[in-house]
């Protein structure tokens, strides 16, 4: 396992013959979830179902703070979090009906992820309505499309999970067309699409397809009538002649369904759980959840009720006996964001060769300092363009911790940079070009300075926003991103504005 610029890349290729698999489930297949199936044996682990739109809304952060890749929405909300400790086994799962979105969700989270799955199995109405889901099981064509592009396009294995038609020969002519797209592994799931836990899982049908194929099948959908105990999983493997197994509400009610030892009593298992959500921080309405699955029956008992009850991580952790455990816990997490926060941009994440060689200046961008429709940014671009020189190119990036940016600004291969963190990265470009312009004796646009040709001339789109991004202004190359901060592009701006 290697690091590049702030990234995990997994070089690692995931085998899934002979495996015991945690399924994707929804709202708990979370981080510590996870981790906590992989403590138990699991081989490898599914996140929840992610949906590609809201993905690609995101941007990723490395958090320094939890030692952790976060992908964030616009509304702050950490949508798919992994850490190193499973990244060598984690496959991210989406929900897709398309192949081009598919692809670029799949780019996004490629080098913090094992895998790549595709759901194609789910029945419920929020991911069949979108045509994602079972929904694509009656679309082969979109099917082969989706999954033949991320086969091409990402160097992760691509795998999906269906559920079986209402005859067999379809069932059969569907695995084989998907087989032929190249994927690494198929799990299915056997139950068809209107059918829910209380109906019988139809072990013959996977039996067909494992005999079928040549790729491994992950046997799924034995929780109710098979696995209530390790040894299950391996019969139920065995009665479906599958490669592996994939166990989804079995180890929701106890993860340590994994321990080839033997299940562990629930109390421990869901301390352990606890620890993990602590230490990540889950949220707690999420936690809740989690322990509710767990605690089933005994929801009525008094720590059920406790935990009912709760209303914050703390909470949860009194109703489990685990109080100091938080507080300790949150003083460690806290002294660690402070640390954070008192370093001088010099000092966080930056190697070397990085900033060796980059201007700095302790700049401030004041809008009122400037006329209407004029910027440093317009100014700079003017110059290089007089100068026939290449565009400038900022490289931006958001410290988590306090959400301020900072950026630099590469013009004729010299890197300027304000060593002032700015609230947004309008701001925090437009202070790098007052940095360049200023080193270069060159006006800015000031309304204190003469007019240069810029105050002259009539701008191409003059309801821009001052600093935004333009069509003219050069997408950054690659993946910019060092920590502890999140890369902003202006090219992942122009693509999600389309969406």
């Amino acid at each position: 396992m290697t690091k590049v610029e702030g990234m995990i890349v997994n070089s690692l290729s995931l085998c899934y013959h002979n495996k015991v698999i945690l399924a994707p489930m929804v709202r708990v297949g979370t981080l510590p979830m996870r981790l906590l199936a992989l403590d138990y044996g699991a081989d490898i682990v599914y996140c929840e179902e992610l949906i590609d739109l809201k993905m690609l809304q995101c941007k990723r952060v490395v958090n320094e703070v939890l030692s952790t890749v976060d992908f964030v929405a616009p509304d702050d909300r950490v949508v798919f979090r992994t850490c190193e400790r499973e990244q060598s086994r984690v496959v991210f799962q989406m929900g897709t009906s398309d192949a081009e979105r598919a692809l670029a969700v799949a780019r996004l989270v490629e080098n913090d992820v094992a895998g790549i799955d595709v759901n194609m199995g789910c029945p419920k109405e929020y991911s069949t309505k979108g045509g994602m889901g079972a929904a694509l099981l009656t679309d082969p064509d979109k099917i082969e499309k989706i999954l033949s592009t991320l086969v091409k396009g990402t160097h992760r294995p691509v795998t999906c999970k269906i559920r079986i038609l209402p005859s067999l020969e379809d069932t059969l002519s569907l695995v084989k067309r998907i087989e032929r797209t190249g994927i690494a592994a198929i799990a299915v799931h056997g139950r068809k699409r209107e059918e829910r836990p209380q109906h019988p899982v139809s072990c013959e049908v996977i039996k067909t397809i494992s005999e079928a194929l040549s790729i491994p099948v992950i046997a799924n959908g034995g929780s109710h009538d098979h696995i209530q105990k390790h040894l299950d999983i391996e019969d139920f493997r065995q009665a479906t002649a599958a490669s592996s197994v994939m166990v989804a509400r079995a180890a929701m009610w106890n993860p340590s369904i994994f321990l080839k030892d033997g299940l562990r009593p629930l109390e421990e298992v869901m301390q352990k759980y606890i620890r993990y959500a602590v230490q990540y921080d889950n949220h707690y309405t999420n936690t809740k959840y989690c322990l509710c699955q767990m605690l089933r029956e005994q929801l009525e008992s008094p720590q059920g009720r406790l935990l009912h009850a709760a209303q914050s991580s703390q909470e949860i952790c009194e109703a489990f006996g685990l109080g100091v455990f938080y507080e300790e816990t949150t003083r460690e997490l806290d002294a660690r964001r402070a640390d954070l926060l008192a370093r001088t941009p010099e000092e966080v994440g930056e190697s070397a060769e990085d900033i060796s060689g980059v201007i700095k200046m302790a700049v401030k961008f004041d809008r009122r300092a400037y006329p209407p429709q004029i910027t440093p940014k317009m100014c700079l671009l003017e110059w290089c363009r007089r100068e026939k020189l290449a565009q400038p190119v900022y490289e931006t990036v958001q410290r988590p911790l306090d959400r301020l940016f900072c950026s630099v600004v590469t013009v004729a291969d010299k890197k300027y940079q304000s060593t002032l963190w700015d609230k947004s990265k309008k701001l925090a470009e437009q202070t790098a070009a007052i940095v360049c312009l200023r080193s270069q004796g060159l006006p800015e646009g000031r309304l204190s300075e003469e007019s240069s040709s810029l105050h002259k001339r009539k701008w191409e789109a003059p309801d821009q926003d001052p600093g935004g991004p333009r069509a003219q202004e050069p997408a950054l190359p690659g993946e910019l991103c060092k920590k502890p901060f999140v890369v902003l592009r202006n090219s992942e701006e122009s693509s999600l504005e389309g969406r």
